[in-house]
């Protein structure tokens, strides 16, 4: 397994604010390679209609966005491969990447935006149903709820943050929660229990999505865990707030982290290692929008040109050969 010729930047992982580095690092001159991950362009490959992204009056479809993003990155020279980063080294430059345990590449940069994974319940119909009434982000999907019944499983902070923006939609927010208290703070405790739009359905959790002969949900299968009884529950949406889980596994003890995983930066996008940037939700454990991660993206860009810039000889096309 040979190391292919040296890369100015390399950029670990797509979504809006790896495909966002990639547009800007291209600009830049500085023909990046982009390790695209399991799901390119991120967890917008799997949500249907995006209204809150500026620039498309009717919305736009999350895959067809990223579509969007990568063409408009490959229009100015960024090259993308199809695998999953599987090691990296980061002790010095040039650092390493190793794709799919197989060919590894060498660059002077690395970008990190391998974003962030929803904890799910762990249910086939979830699965199935994710972006079909299932979601598990409010922010983004509450608006299409407008004056529907939706269910959020959860009890802790997130859970509640998100069951109270629910009701400036739903007709009826439900939460189910698997214990017979909250585990939220007690400030956002009472701001949910003081919501006559709140409801909550105790010692519960919920056994399956349904969604009939339809490709939509239409209603839950909740388990009462004191008496094993269940029963069904006409719905439209789903909130799944069980938290959120960083994809940065590959950069435990490389890369400084906060106690849940996310990778903390300071002065912009900067990492603890020199020349190693991090943007999007592997490091926003706050906003989580796709806006947001791509303005970090574009920090990330500008702060790898400026590090290359002053540390290190840029690459021309012609000493590189990387296809």
């Amino acid at each position: 397994m040979g190391i292919s010729m040296k890369e100015n930047v390399i950029i670990v992982g797509s979504g809006p604010a790896g495909y966002t580095a990639a547009l800007y690092t291209a600009r830049a001159n500085l023909m990046p390679l982009v390790i695209e991950g399991a799901t390119p362009g991120g967890q917008l490959t799997i949500t249907t209609d995006v209204e809150n992204y500026p620039g498309f009056v009717d919305g736009i479809q999350g895959p067809e966005m990223m579509t969007v993003f990568k063409e408009q990155a490959e229009r100015f020279g960024a090259r993308f491969i199809s695998g999953t980063a599987t090691d990296v080294s980061l002790d010095t430059a040039p650092f390493t990447v190793t794709v799919d345990e197989d060919a590894t590449y060498s660059a002077n940069s690395i970008i990190v935006s391998t974003g962030a994974s929803a904890k799910l319940i762990g249910l086939e119909s979830e699965t199935k149903l994710m972006g079909r009434g299932v979601s598990a982000c409010a922010t983004c999907d509450g608006f299409f709820f407008r004056d529907k019944e939706v269910v959020v499983v959860g009890g802790g902070d997130t859970a509640m943050e998100e069951a109270t923006f629910l009701t400036k939609f739903a007709s009826a927010v439900y939460v189910v929660h698997r214990r017979d208290t909250l585990r939220a703070s007690k400030i956002m405790q009472a701001r949910a229990f003081e919501n006559p739009k709140l409801h909550f359905i105790w010692d519960s959790v919920i056994e399956d999505i349904l969604s009939g002969n339809q490709e939509v949900v239409t209603g839950v299968r909740i388990k009462h865990l004191p008496t094993d009884e269940t029963y069904e529950k006409p719905i439209s949406g789903v909130f799944i707030a069980i938290g959120h889980q960083p994809n940065s596994d590959l950069f435990v003890n490389k890369l400084t982290m906060n106690e849940t995983g996310y990778i903390l930066t300071s002065n912009g996008t900067t990492t603890n290692v020199p020349g190693v940037f991090a943007c999007g939700d592997v490091q926003d454990w706050t906003y989580r929008q796709a806006v947001t991660a791509a303005g970090s993206g574009c920090m990330a860009a500008i702060d790898a040109d400026r590090y290359l810039a002053e540390h290190h000889e840029i690459l021309s096309p012609a000493l590189n050969t990387t296809a």
